[in-house]
């Protein structure tokens, strides 16, 4: 089949390395420049870097760089995630610098899809199948202040995060950061070395997981981990996590909430005045954000100030220059605010009629395993399911999609998949308090996710490695044998030559730690 996959993040690259080693022939459309999606050099902000580790943020089959820190920066995911494009023969599926203006549906599952390239040529071509893997944060929200006309033509800048690539571009400057999560903690930090002042203006006060927990254990250690994600509950208890949340709810409880003790002493968050409300256990309710490091720091140093539980209520230019009023009724001089505040889940390439369907009557995406709309035929999403381990989630999800194509999905009669949609997103608006992004987001529960999609497909790894996953990390290069055994299923003659598959270890016994065949150079 001819397969259009609108973007070139982490899930429409691995789309299309599947799909292509399934036989298919992809074309990936990305406004962008470059490969990379959140990563491509025109949405980096300064100081961003991965929140998850290397190996967790890694492509089963394709590990990051040894050379790579801990935490890779924005510019280093990007280079990855060209080179993945480059070793698996993707680049000329890409078309980049190319919007897609419109997609249409066709008749029997094909789709129309109508793009427009950056000199402002136009084109038509029709598909067979779509997958939108534009991703859950791909256009900005950034509130609409009174006073926006007032406060620009006295100078001042109003910009979301992800449009703010240079860090001199503040200097000398009054900056409000508007946001708490990592994104507006990592902008914040990376400038208030060289802007004139630095505030952040946080309507909540999230927890902040150290990198390192009491200086030295890594977080993955607790919180990438199976045990890790069944300290939460679950919308079907399995195994150990019906002791966790029975007669082990205590223990439970005593560990997650540790970590928010250990946080308080290890940042001095009481002294700081920014000890969050409730407890660690909460995180899912919101957002769980890593530290950003030198962010407190900086706070405790006086080079960033954070008004808490605090929004902004108007902008406006005075005689001292363009400033904001918080809801406090306090001002402050900004000449350049900054928006963390989140994106918008949007698809406005697909007609309305097509929008209606996907929705339910909030807003929320109606997806079958994340992947799959209801009554819209032809048309799969992939990335939509934003967890700790999104580039894995993501390369499932793919594997579920090239199966669906070969009709090897044993899927629900429509009536049971929307029952299971409609459950999953009431469970998730209990369990996150409605804070999961249109039904985008699956965090904490991404293992959970990756098991179902798996489960699907009558394909997993071996019960010994998964067990090994409970207390260590979860290592995404553990699944690197389940595309070659897709395919081999998908196409009896065998799937096309994969770069590094020759000598794998059988999938029962390879738990991801191992030496792999080839790294990127």
């Amino acid at each position: 089949m001819r397969i259009a996959i609108i973007g070139a993040g982490f899930a429409g690259l691995a789309t299309a390395k599947v799909l292509t080693q399934a036989g298919h022939e992809v074309r990936v459309f990305d406004k962008s420049p470059d490969v990379g999606g959140v990563w491509s050099r025109t949405r980096r902000y300064p100081g961003v870097t991965t929140q998850s580790p290397k190996a967790q943020y890694s492509l089963s089959d394709f590990p990051m760089p040894k050379s790579y820190p801990e935490w890779p920066s924005g510019a280093q995911v990007q280079a990855y995630l060209a080179a993945y494009a480059a070793e698996f023969g993707l680049e000329s599926a890409l078309r980049l610098n190319t919007e897609v203006t419109a997609a249409r549906p066709a008749g029997d599952g094909r789709w129309t899809v109508e793009t427009r390239d950056a000199g402002g040529a136009e084109s038509v071509e029709t598909f067979d199948r779509l997958v939108v893997a534009n991703g859950v944060f791909c256009e900005p929200l950034v509130p609409a202040y009174p006073g926006l006309e007032e406060f620009t033509e006295a100078g001042g800048r109003l910009r979301a995060a992800t449009e703010f690539h240079d860090a001199e571009e503040a200097r000398d400057q009054h900056v409000l950061v508007v946001g708490y999560g990592k994104s507006a903690c990592d902008v914040a930090a990376a400038i208030s070395d060289v802007a004139a002042s630095t505030d952040v203006i946080a309507r909540q006060l999230l927890w902040k997981v150290p990198r390192k927990i009491g200086g030295f254990v890594n977080f993955k250690l607790l919180l990438l981990t199976r045990l890790g994600e069944g300290l939460f509950r679950y919308l079907r208890l399995r195994g150990f996590e019906k002791f966790l949340h029975g007669p082990g709810n205590g223990l439970r409880r005593r560990m997650i909430n540790s970590i928010g003790s250990v946080s308080v002493r290890q940042f001095g968050l009481a002294k700081l005045g920014l000890v969050p409300a409730g407890q660690m256990e909460d995180i899912v309710r919101g957002a769980i954000g890593l530290a950003s490091e030198g962010f407190f720091e900086g706070v405790a140093d006086g080079s960033i100030a954070v008004h808490r539980d605090r929004t902004i209520t108007r902008l406006f230019g005075g005689h001292g220059g363009p400033a904001a009023e918080l809801s406090d009724g306090s001002t402050h001089r900004a000449d350049l605010v900054l928006c963390a505040t989140g994106f918008t889940q949007g698809v406005p390439f697909l007609p309305e009629e097509t929008r209606r369907r996907l929705l339910d009557e909030r807003g929320n995406f109606m997806l079958y395993r994340q992947i799959l709309p209801l009554g819209v035929p032809g048309l799969y999403f992939n990335g939509y399911n934003s967890s700790f381990f999104s580039p894995l989630n993501a390369e499932m999800a793919a594997l579920w999609i090239a199966a669906d194509l070969a009709e090897a999905v044993a899927l629900p009669d429509p009536e049971a998949m929307r029952r299971a949609v409609v459950e999953q997103l009431a469970f998730m608006d209990e369990a996150t308090d409605t804070h999961h992004c249109r039904g985008t987001k699956i965090i904490p529960f991404s293992m959970h996710n990756v098991d179902e999609v798996l489960g699907d497909l009558d394909l997993n790894i071996g019960a010994t490695v998964r067990a090994s996953h409970w207390l260590g990390a979860v290592n995404p290069a553990a699944y690197r044998r389940l595309t070659p055994l897709l395919l081999r299923r998908l196409t009896p003659s065998g799937p096309p030559p994969e770069p590094g598959s020759n000598g794998l270890m059988p999938v029962d016994s390879f738990s991801g730690n191992e030496e792999v065949p080839y790294d990127l150079r």
